[in-house]
C-alpha cells in the first residue's frame, strides 16, 4: 500500500499543474483492441474496481499511438496527464495530482520556502482571486491586495483559469519578472503590476505592543509595557513550527503583565490544522470543541477538542483581527475562540476556505492532494459556504491604504481600552 501523510492543509500555497485531458471520444475501424495493447509503461493494475470499464482508455491510447500526427509525449507523462484529467473532472480546485517535479516543489513549499512572488491564490465566485499576499513578499511590496481578481498573467487571460495552471505561470526563478493585470474593487480600471520573483521565506509570528486609545506602537519584545497596555501577536501562517513560535509569543505576552491581547490573523492563508488546534488550546478548557470535520457519505464527523492548556485567568481580554485574506486554519482559530466566548472579531468577512486535504503518496515520486472533508465551527457553521463575519465589521477604504491608516487595528484598541 502507498503511504499517506495527513498534513491537513487549509488554504496552502497552490502548486503548478497543467491540467490535461487525454481521454476523448474517438472511433475508427483501425482502432486496436485493448487486449492487443503493447505499452512501454509498467502496466501494474492494483485494486482495479470491477465496475469500471477501462477499455475506452486503452483503445484511445492505441489510436493516439497509431494515428496521432504530432509529437507524442513520453508514455509515463501521458499516464500522469490522465490522472490530472481525472482529478480535474471533480471540479474541486484543491484536489490536485503532483507529478514528480511538482511533488518535489510542493514538499519545499510546505517546508516554508520557495521561489515565486509570494501570494496565495484561489477560486471565488468562479474567478481566480488573490487570497492574500504573504507578509513582506514581492507581491505585497508591489501592491497586490487580498481580493484582487487576476485578469491576465503576462498577457494571457486568466480570470477563469484553474489555480494550478495560473500558479505555474506566476511562479518562476528568483530575479525574473511577471506582469499581472488585476481587477480591484473600487478601481475604475484594471491595475497592472510587474513583480520581480524572489526566494520566499514564509514569516510566522511577530509581536508588538499598543498603548491604549492612541494605538501608538510600543516595544517589539514587550519590554517595559505598562499594565494597561495592549499586546499584539501577528500570525502570518500556520506552518509546521508555528505552534512553538506562538507559544514563545504568549510567553512574551505573559511577561508583559498585560491582560489585553490582539491576535492579528489578517492576510493569513492558513496551513496546518494541528497548529490551529494547539493554539486554540491555550485559551480553552480541555474538551471544548475547536473544529468539526464533516466527511459526508454517511460517515460520522470528527471533532477536534482543546488540549486544555488554558493558562489564562478570567481577566484575559482578546480581540482577533480578520479580513478576506484570512482563510483555512485562520478561520478555524477565529471561529473557535469566538464561538467559545473567548474573543471578539474585528475586520472583514473571511475568505471561506473550509475544506480538508490529505496528501497521499501515489508512487515514490508522485503525490495526490485530495479533499476529504469540510470544516465546521464548534456551533456547526460551514466555513466553506459562509466564511466568518466579524462581530464588528470595519472595511478598509482606498484612502486608508494610501494614508497608511489601520482603522481595524484602531477599533480593536478602542474595544480593549473600554474593558477593565
Amino acid at each position: 500500500m502507498n503511504s499517506s501523510k495527513r498534513i491537513r492543509l487549509g488554504f496552502t500555497l497552490f502548486i503548478v499543474i497543467i491540467i490535461s485531458y487525454l481521454i476523448g471520444f474517438s472511433s475508427g475501424k483501425d482502432a486496436v483492441p485493448p487486449e492487443n495493447l503493447i505499452a512501454t509503461v509498467a502496466n501494474k493494475t492494483l485494486d482495479k474496481p470491477e465496475s469500471v470499464d477501462f477499455s475506452a482508455f486503452w483503445t484511445a491510447w492505441n489510436v493516439i499511438n497509431q494515428k496521432y500526427a504530432g509529437t507524442t509525449t513520453p508514455d509515463q507523462d501521458r499516464v500522469y496527464g490522465a490522472i490530472e484529467g481525472m482529478t480535474a473532472s471533480l471540479g474541486d480546485p484543491y484536489t490536485v495530482f503532483f507529478p514528480p517535479e511538482e511533488s518535489k516543489i510542493f514538499q519545499s513549499e510546505i517546508a516554508g520556502n520557495f521561489e515565486g512572488v509570494g501570494m496565495e491564490v484561489g477560486i471565488k465566485d468562479g474567478k481566480l482571486v488573490v487570497v492574500s499576499p504573504i507578509k513582506d513578499s514581492p507581491a505585497e511590496k508591489a501592491g497586490v491586495r487580498a481580493g484582487d481578481f487576476i485578469m491576465m498573467i503576462d498577457g494571457k487571460e486568466s480570470l477563469s483559469m484553474p489555480t494550478d495552471k495560473a500558479v505555474k505561470l506566476i511562479r518562476g526563478k528568483a530575479g525574473t519578472n511577471v506582469k499581472l493585470t488585476l481587477v480591484r474593487e473600487g478601481a475604475k480600471n484594471p491595475v497592472e503590476i510587474t513583480i520581480t520573483r524572489a526566494t520566499i521565506d514564509l514569516p510566522t509570528v511577530k509581536t508588538t505592543t499598543k498603548t491604549e486609545l492612541s494605538g501608538t506602537d510600543g516595544a517589539s519584545d514587550g519590554a517595559g509595557l505598562r499594565k494597561d497596555g495592549i499586546f499584539v501577536i501577528s500570525l502570518y501562517s500556520f506552518s509546521a513550527n508555528s505552534a512553538n513560535l506562538f507559544r514563545n509569543a504568549l510567553k512574551e505576552f505573559i511577561n508583559s503583565g498585560s491582560h489585553k491581547l490582539i491576535l492579528d490573523l489578517r492576510g493569513n492563508p492558513g496551513g496546518y490544522l494541528e497548529a490551529a488546534v494547539d493554539m486554540a488550546s491555550w485559551f480553552l478548557p480541555s474538551g471544548k470543541v475547536v473544529v468539526r470535520e464533516e466527511f459526508g457519505k454517511n460517515r460520522e464527523e470528527r471533532i477536534y477538542r482543546s488540549k486544555g492548556y488554558n493558562i489564562f485567568s478570567d481577566k484575559l481580554r482578546v480581540v482577533i483581527l480578520v479580513d478576506g485574506g484570512s482563510a483555512s486554519a485562520s478561520e478555524i482559530l477565529a471561529g473557535a475562540l469566538s464561538e467559545n466566548g473567548v474573543a471578539k472579531l474585528v475586520g472583514e468577512k473571511t475568505f471561506g476556505k473550509g475544506s480538508v486535504q490529505e496528501l497521499v503518496n501515489i508512487t515514490s515520486n508522485t503525490s495526490l492532494k485530495v479533499t476529504i472533508a469540510k470544516w465546521l465551527t464548534p456551533n456547526g457553521h460551514s466555513i466553506s459556504e459562509q466564511g466568518i463575519v466579524p462581530d464588528y465589521v470595519v472595511e478598509v477604504m482606498p484612502e486608508d491604504v494610501k494614508n497608511k491608516k489601520d482603522r481595524q487595528m484602531e477599533k480593536a484598541v478602542e474595544l480593549l481600552s473600554k474593558e477593565q
